[in-house]
């Protein structure tokens, strides 16, 4: 069986199950508390990152708003942000801090995934073996940061886990399978790709080698699941140009999500790797390792293939398959430890559960750099809480604002307040109006007769657009481009702050009798550009932000999805 579940004792055995049933409940509430703590540290660092600031701006707008956007753009989040939308509109929600607001649910989220992690553990294999897998879950780096994320990621990992758990359950056909179905299908429409949660659990089956009928029972559910969640696979996929910046993944890419798995930590990688192996290549295979061993490995290894005809791989889309690997880790442990002198006495069993816990907080000590880096606004793309603040400081009453490109408005978007004193030049229509990230620019001659009547403007910039040979594809972006250049300079005294990631520079017009300028080394884009127009130049690679209609070069950087 997969559930590995134990005869209801009789007797004399009632106390010792009264027992290892308080050890069980202990093995699932250490974890998740453990997590809890280390996901509210340094949760208020501030510093939105530009994926974080499209979950704020699109879950303040109204269910139809949010309705129309789904059928452009984003549609693969979705149910995330209707959900975020119910949890900024809590009464009193606006005495919380934006920023604290956005990633508690995943916090919370990723505390629950650690005890459910804990629970499969303790239900597989025994109580210590369930706390050894759900503290080594919560000290994992890679949980830590998407706990700390205003995005679905540790949504769809507590979901993922829910589901394996109830499958453990309703395989040795004492629970019925619905809730199956609804965890699967809730956990698919937070993202779509969790869905890869299903061959890995087929190949758990075949290998509990479970009778016909529980076949029949979990196609069924599983299929209700697919049906449910592929509307919005059919949606998306007419959406795919959001994650045209990702590339075929090769052997690199495998190793680096190793190293996330595990912590990044050489020495510690080699451990857990040990580990696992010990658990895997035990005599008889276990009921946790049918389930861990398939969860960890197959849904990267599927998603790394199939992403070699059409790239839709980054490693937090897989984030949910990590709970396979302290399983896997804390079954090897428990193989070696419990193979010690006395480890089957009640004394030993406490000793052995005390050594596998200081085991992990010393791997704790090991990744906690980690940790604080994660804590650190910096260690994002961008931070536009910082862009905001720069805005809110350096912005007058009646000040002319371009941003370049329109996709540079994401601090405005996110931040409102911080830009109400400026009017956005370029913008005709605002997102939320338009069914749009970013809202859509006026025209081209519409475009140059407003920057004709203004004298003093500020240019909101991104890095690229003043370090590369940036050629837009965009008409209105090639003239903002063209006109801040012939016709603008800037201000002196130099006004140019540089916060978060983005520029910020005034100019004033051109002197009439200065003339156009040969190149631009002082605008907002490289030498090399000339009153004639952008040099012959081939686009960029890359892709764009989410739901921009440019093409900016590839950045170091994760994408919308």
């Amino acid at each position: 069986m997969v559930s590995g579940r134990p005869r209801r004792p009789t007797g004399g055995a009632a106390g010792a199950a009264g027992a290892s049933g308080a050890a069980g409940v202990l093995a699932v509430a250490v974890p998740a508390a453990v997590m809890l703590g280390l996901g509210l540290w340094g949760l208020d660092r501030g510093g939105t990152w530009r994926d974080e600031a499209v979950t704020l701006q699109v879950a303040r707008r109204s269910v139809p708003q949010i309705w129309r956007l789904l059928h452009e753009v984003d549609a693969v989040h979705g149910l995330y942000y209707l959900f975020m939308h119910a949890v900024l509109a809590v009464p009193g929600a606006g005495a919380v801090a934006d920023e604290v607001l956005l990633r508690l649910p995943s916090v919370v989220a990723a505390s629950a995934a650690a005890g459910l992690v804990a629970a499969l553990g303790s239900r597989l294999a025994r109580p210590r073996v369930g706390l050894w897998a759900g503290l080594l879950y919560a000290v994992t780096p890679m949980v830590g940061h998407y706990a700390q994320e205003g995005r679905s990621y540790a949504l769809v990992a507590a979901g993922a886990a829910g589901a394996t758990l109830w499958l453990a359950k309703a395989v040795d056909g004492r629970r019925p399978w619905w809730p199956y179905a609804v965890l699967v299908a809730g956990t698919g429409l937070l993202h779509e790709l969790a869905v890869l949660m299903l061959p890995a659990h087929a190949v758990t089956l075949a290998l509990a080698r479970v009778a016909r009928r529980e076949w029949g029972r979990w196609a069924a559910a599983a299929g209700g699941a697919l049906l449910v969640v592929s509307p919005l696979a059919l949606v998306s996929g007419r959406q795919a140009g959001q994650v045209a910046w990702l590339t075929p993944p090769d052997a690199g890419a495998a190793l680096r999500l190793l190293w996330r798995f595990t912590g990044r930590a050489d020495g510690a990688l080699w451990v857990y790797l040990g580990l696992v192996v010990v658990a895997a290549t035990a005599p008889r295979r276990s009921a946790l390792v049918r389930v861990a061993l398939p969860l960890a490995v197959l849904p990267p290894l599927l998603l790394m293939a199939l992403s070699q005809v059409r790239p839709m791989y980054d490693d937090r889309y897989v984030l949910f398959a990590l709970a396979g690997a302290p399983l896997l880790a804390a079954a090897g442990a428990d193989r070696l430890l419990g193979a010690l002198p006395r480890a089957g006495t009640a004394a030993g069993a406490r000793a052995v559960a005390l050594v596998g816990g200081s085991a992990v907080a010393l791997a704790f000590v090991g990744q906690l750099p980690l940790h604080r880096l994660d804590r650190d606004p910096g260690s994002r793309p961008d931070n536009l809480t910082a862009v905001a603040a720069l805005a809110a400081r350096e912005l007058a009453p009646g000040d002319q604002v371009v941003f370049l490109p329109s996709i540079g408005r994401r601090p405005a978007l996110a931040y409102p307040r911080a830009f109400r004193r400026a009017r956005d030049l370029a913008l005709k229509t605002p997102g939320p109006a338009s069914g749009t990230l970013y809202g859509v620019e006026a025209d081209a001659p519409v475009l140059r007769r407003r920057l004709a009547a203004v004298d003093r403007l500020w240019v909101v910039a991104e890095p690229y657009v003043l370090r590369s040979r940036w050629y837009p594809g965009d008409p209105a972006e090639r003239l903002k481009l063209t006109v801040v250049n012939e016709e603008f300079v800037p201000r002196e005294p130099r006004r140019e702050f540089v916060s978060g990631g983005t520029v910020l520079r005034l100019y004033v017009r051109r002197p009439a009798a200065a003339g156009p300028p040969r190149t631009g080394p002082a605008g907002p884009f490289p030498a090399g550009w000339s009153s004639a127009g952008p040099p012959r130049v081939a686009p960029p690679a890359g892709g764009p932000a989410t739901g921009s209609r440019v093409s900016p070069p590839a950045l170091p950087r994760p994408g919308p999805w």
